[in-house]
């Protein structure tokens, strides 16, 4: 005769958290090449203008100038278009200074090549793109692009 016995619950065995550091290390490598950083966050409304001829150009040696009337977060600035660079509101008179320090902050082959784009509202008066163009030239930075959309048709 054969012995059975009646055993009560068994407990099942415990999770294997063995390969848990290799999940989290494959995570975080994946999310630290998929985000892509912000450059800097837009005080001003920038609708671009759509053109029919549109390059795209290398951000290594750009910097960009944006230029429009203060978007609805900054109303308190007013209602005349304003001029950012970087992260901060500038005047025209502080276009120049700030250009030369974008470049002087490059790699000395990048110099040379150094190009300032133009993101400018389409509602912009043409005299205030006219300014920075002028305080472009007492920098010496000659090779100025104007960015717009591609036109969709």
């Amino acid at each position: 005769m054969s012995k059975f016995k009646k055993g009560g619950k068994s407990e099942l065995p415990a999770i294997s958290t063995a390969s848990l550091p290799d999940i989290v290390f494959m995570l975080l490598f994946f999310f630290m090449v998929a985000t892509v950083m912000r450059d800097s966050s837009l005080m001003i409304e920038n609708i671009l203008p759509s053109a029919d001829q549109v390059e795209k150009l290398k951000k290594d040696r750009t910097a960009f100038i944006y230029a429009g009337k203060p978007s609805s977060q900054f109303l308190h600035l007013g209602t005349e278009p304003r001029i950012q660079f970087n992260d901060a509101l500038i005047t025209v008179d502080d276009v120049q200074l700030s250009v030369l320090s974008a470049q002087g902050e490059l790699v000395e082959e990048l110099q040379k090549k150094f190009v300032v784009g133009l993101k400018v509202d389409k509602n912009t008066h043409a005299g205030l793109v006219s300014d920075i163009k002028q305080e472009l030239r007492k920098a010496n930075t000659l090779k100025v692009m104007y960015i717009a959309n591609a036109k969709t048709e």
